[in-house]
């Protein structure tokens, strides 16, 4: 990715999500699902690329995103492929987020498997 930094940018270039799990069932009418939120402050759109590593098989990579310039984007991390290949349910997984300008990113979870849902959203890791 290139280094060139669009005006306003704020935030970092590469950033890490280590603990990812789409849960494989949902209860009651909200789906369960995880989403990359990504901020782009800067005046140029940010041209993020994922990538998506397991336990026990190779990763997704590759998967380009664009977030237009002074907006925020969030990516349903089920939506993410490549290859006609996505994240399957139940499997846990990590992410690599890194773009060409500076962005934002936060990582939520909605867990629907109960009647007692459980939301969680935490920072991202900037590298």
């Amino acid at each position: 990715m290139s280094a060139q930094i669009a005006e306003g940018a704020k935030g970092n270039t590469v950033w890490v999500i280590p603990d990812g799990y789409i849960p494989p069932k949902s209860s009651g009418v909200l789906e369960s699902h995880e989403s990359i939120c990504v901020l782009n402050t800067g005046s140029q759109d940010a041209h993020l690329r994922i990538a998506v590593f397991f336990e026990d098989r190779d990763p997704l990579e590759k998967i380009e995103v664009i977030v237009s310039a002074r907006r925020t984007y969030h990516i349903r991390t089920a939506g993410l492929k490549v290859n006609g290949e996505f994240i399957p349910p139940g499997v846990p997984y990590a992410l690599m987020v890194e773009s060409d300008t500076p962005v934002i990113v936060q990582y939520s979870r909605l867990d629907t498997t109960q009647p007692e849902l459980a939301l969680m959203s935490v920072m991202a890791y900037p590298v």
